[in-house]
């Protein structure tokens, strides 16, 4: 699929959750509200990025390859959106659930291209720091999410909701979908550049070699 394509589907998912019944579903149902929360930023974000980082010029894509500040922008973003305040205001407030999707479609999208940029495979300049770095981000997404999804699956009493029994089972519905979707994308996603990282490292120093002045070119060797 090409990087226009891949931005097209990004951008037709969130049309999709955003103007279908799901916002409307959050306000009273929390597996809802983590639904919702999914599409944006296991779905809809990478596509955006793997979109939007192809087209970029080499030096964005440069500072952008921070993927430890990304992955660091991410759990600051999504652990304080799912403290009790915060949770409520946003399923209440029409505007603070606003700027919570679009928080969470930003801090999304910025670290699967930090993640991209990072790679080797996702064309980043040599010499910007590891290019597994932006794997390690991913891992480290998909172990918070799944600890975040893990409390609220066990929880005993509803954190984020009202206290009742069908409020329970619904929070608990919600962190099994967040460690179930969460965790398992963002650690594959790792896996996948570090496949792409492994695949691009045999050919580096070849290339390397062949392309420098003072070998005096790859023919006469």
């Amino acid at each position: 699929m090409s990087g226009e394509r891949r931005l097209a589907a990004g951008c037709a998912v969130l049309v999709t959750v955003w103007a279908g019944p799901l916002p409307a579903w959050a306000h009273t149902s929390f597996s809802a509200h983590m639904t919702l929360h999914m599409a944006v930023v296991v779905l809809a974000a990478p596509l955006v990025a793997c979109g939007v980082a192809p087209r970029l010029p080499m030096g964005v894509r440069a500072s952008l390859a921070l993927p430890a500040w990304a992955g660091l922008a991410d759990l600051v973003v999504i652990w304080l959106w799912h403290t009790p305040g915060l949770h409520r205001a946003a399923r209440t407030q029409t505007a603070v659930f606003v700027v919570e999707q679009v928080s969470f479609l930003l801090v999304g999208t910025a670290l699967w291209v930090a993640a991209l940029a990072a790679t080797s495979g996702g064309s980043a300049p040599s010499g910007r720091g590891n290019p597994l770095a932006g794997a390690a981000a991913l891992f480290f997404t998909g172990m918070h999410m799944t600890l975040l999804g893990v409390l609220l699956a066990l929880a005993r009493v509803p954190v984020l909701t009202v206290a009742t029994k069908e409020a329970l089972a619904d929070q608990q519905r919600g962190g099994v979908i967040m460690l179930a979707v969460g965790g398992v994308v963002y650690l594959t996603g790792g896996i996948v550049l570090v496949a792409r990282e492994l695949a691009w490292a045999p050919a580096r120093p070849v290339a390397q070699q062949v392309g420098s002045p003072d070998e005096g070119g790859g023919e006469g060797r």
